[in-house]
């Protein structure tokens, strides 16, 4: 719970920030480093595209909005 509230917490810090000048590869590592630092353990970011997504937790966009990047645990 406090895992999933804290990667919440991610989407909603990177989400209002203009990332469309940062690759996606960029974005992908400061959204990891964050979840390093507070801990997180066992994830696995990628990036995909925006009709791709499926069922996966979105934490950013990027690309100009043609790519998310999603967060699971393994």
């Amino acid at each position: 719970m406090m895992k999933s509230a804290l990667v919440l917490a991610i989407a909603v810090m990177t989400s209002g920030h203009n990332f469309e000048a940062k690759s996606c590869e960029e974005l992908k590592a400061e959204i990891a480093a964050k979840l390093d630092n507070r801990g997180v353990r066992n994830y696995v970011l990628d990036i995909v595209d925006t009709d791709k997504v499926g069922n996966a937790k979105v934490v950013a966009s990027c690309d100009g909005g043609s790519k998310k990047i999603t967060y699971a645990k393994q």
